[in-house]
């Protein structure tokens, strides 16, 4: 099989997958429909006054989203992961969730050479069972002196 028919089949494939999910999900004997709701969870509990540029939080169904969370503050790569980690934690709480709860995590360094030093603070930050990771060197992330960003998704 080709690259272009692979991806075709590919794509074809959980396109089917997703609506196959969908539509059981939506049949089962005896249980009546339920609403997914989007909630926008806000900092300080209040929507501000102002549309943001983004959402910092989002739960949807029992999974909460949060966006890249990074430490702009003077420190090496040890000491921004430290607290980017703690704020994680802290919103992950303040919504219903945890750490042991997170199921992706998206890692983006500034720099791939912080890589090691990174995973040093991230070891056993998510428990005995951390969840997927993909974790990338993006050359500058955005705001001044970040080092690594963090973003996760994880059940309520």
């Amino acid at each position: 099989m080709n690259k272009t028919n692979r991806r075709s089949f590919l794509s074809h494939g959980a396109a089917v997958g997703a609506t196959a999910v969908a539509v059981a999900a939506s049949t089962v004997p005896g249980q009546a429909k339920q609403k997914v709701a989007k909630r926008v969870i806000y900092p300080n509990g209040q929507k501000p006054e102002k549309t943001p540029l983004f959402s910092s939080a989002i739960a949807y169904g029992n999974l909460l989203f949060l966006s890249g969370i990074g430490y702009h503050e003077p420190g090496d790569i040890k000491e921004h992961t430290r607290q980017v980690l703690d704020h994680i934690k802290q919103q992950l709480e303040s919504a219903g969730s945890s750490m042991h709860k997170v199921l992706k995590c998206n890692v983006y360094l500034n720099d791939i050479g912080d890589y090691a030093a990174m995973n040093e603070v991230f070891q056993g930050s998510f428990g005995d069972e951390p969840p997927v990771r993909t974790t990338v060197a993006v050359g500058r992330l955005p705001g001044k002196n970040s080092l690594v960003e963090i973003e996760v998704i994880a059940c309520l």
